[in-house]
């Protein structure tokens, strides 16, 4: 596996393939597309190094391919195992794609035309391993990382407002969600539990988190009363709980700063709330986090495309592909008991890992990712006191 690996991440570099008798050299490619985001503000296949308060040297793709040879590297070559590495490394050239959307007009489109992508990416010709849903997501698995220049996420936030309305509904679930787990871990880990320093500290992330909430509450009325729509909207009420967990007050109490620029969609989140709260508590109330059973509000971590990160790593280690991408551990919505469990187990097989590779925050070795119902519980006990106190 060292040597197969090695190989791999030779050609990933390069951005150069050999296919049968065919050549496929895409750097030229990938390097206008790169140079292009990053004038944006975004270094889409590079992670943030904190220590070195740089971008890294190594691409996403590069860093867990690496980090899994370090622990596989003595195994007999896994086939599966490369396959999945492969698409990984396509997966970010494919959310690199998504970010040019807006170049070239009807950017909804071409977001429709980047989901087809990932499908065949994870359809029967490649290793089967489920990454994401929509290209929606990959926009956040893109951007989700330190940025020393916020400026692009102001951009980007703009531009999302703007698309077709399925492509900005998909948009406000992956980013309630996403917001909801990463501002869990600022409250629980980052910040102490000190609400004061986590909203002083996150003005791209509350815009973004408004515009989840407010996306998934347009969509809940425009859904309201329609009783074939009844699994479409369970999927916006438990986006909505999520949102509201890690900082309710911030939204249903007294607003933020961080929203004053954004004063017309707060108030019509608000209102439409407001509107629909009678029916909307009971709903909620079916998302409280309980022993059995798999409950996305009880899973933090520090940004989202970690989580998937962990996702392949996890994958490569046991040698196989699990159907289990970043959108199924952002819902607990399934009728499959099997399912539900299989979606536990990995998330707890996250967490192990994240103890066992820590990060030092606040002076103190702590996981990045972390899967635990009870501070589920109290995330969402909070949540329901403030929509329950609120004017």
């Amino acid at each position: 596996m060292a040597r197969a690996l090695a190989y791999l991440t030779e050609r990933m570099r390069a951005h150069a393939w050999r296919a049968g008798e065919i050549d496929v050299a895409i750097g030229d490619v990938i390097d206008a597309l790169d140079r292009a985001t990053r004038l944006e503000g975004f270094h889409v296949l590079h992670d943030w190094n904190g220590k070195a308060d740089a971008v890294t040297a190594n691409t996403i793709a590069i860093d867990a391919v690496e980090f899994a040879s370090d622990l596989v590297g003595d195994r007999p070559v896994s086939r599966d195992a490369i396959a999945l590495a492969l698409d990984y490394y396509f997966l970010y050239l494919l959310a690199l794609v998504a970010m040019r959307s807006w170049d070239a007009g009807e950017p909804g489109a071409n977001l429709d035309r980047v989901t087809r992508l990932l499908q065949h990416l994870q359809g029967p010709h490649g290793s089967g391993q489920r990454f994401a849903d929509n290209a929606e997501t990959l926009l956040l698995v893109a951007t989700s990382h330190f940025e020393p220049n916020e400026s692009g996420y102001d951009l980007l936030l703009a531009r999302a407002r703007a698309l077709p309305d399925s492509n900005r509904t998909a948009m406000a679930l992956t980013h309630a969600q996403a917001m909801g787990g990463h501002l869990r871990f600022g409250y629980e880990v980052t910040y102490g539990k000190d609400f004061k320093a986590m909203r002083d500290d996150n003005g791209a992330d509350y815009p973004w988190l408004l515009f989840g909430l407010s996306g998934l509450m347009d969509e809940y009325d425009r859904l309201a009363g329609a009783a074939e729509a009844a699994p479409s909207r369970e999927r916006i009420v438990e986006g909505l709980i999520n949102g509201l967990t890690p900082d309710p007050t911030a939204v249903l109490g007294k607003p933020m700063s961080w929203f004053a620029s954004h004063q017309a969609e707060l108030e019509r989140f608000l209102s439409l709330f407001r509107r629909h709260r009678a029916e909307l508590t009971p709903a909620i109330e079916a998302h409280r986090p309980r022993e059995a059973g798999y409950w996305p509000i009880a899973l933090f971590f520090n940004f989202s495309q970690n989580v998937l990160k962990g996702v392949v790593v996890d994958a490569v280690l046991r040698g196989e592909a699990t159907p289990i991408g970043l959108n199924d551990l952002f819902t607990g919505i399934t009728r499959d008991d099997a399912a539900a469990m299989a979606r536990v187990s990995l998330a707890r097989r996250l967490t192990a890992y994240a103890r066992v590779n820590p990060d030092i925050i606040r002076g103190r070795p702590s996981p990045v990712i972390v899967y635990d119902p009870i501070i589920g519980r109290q995330s969402f006990g909070g949540a329901i006191r403030a929509i329950k106190q609120m004017q």
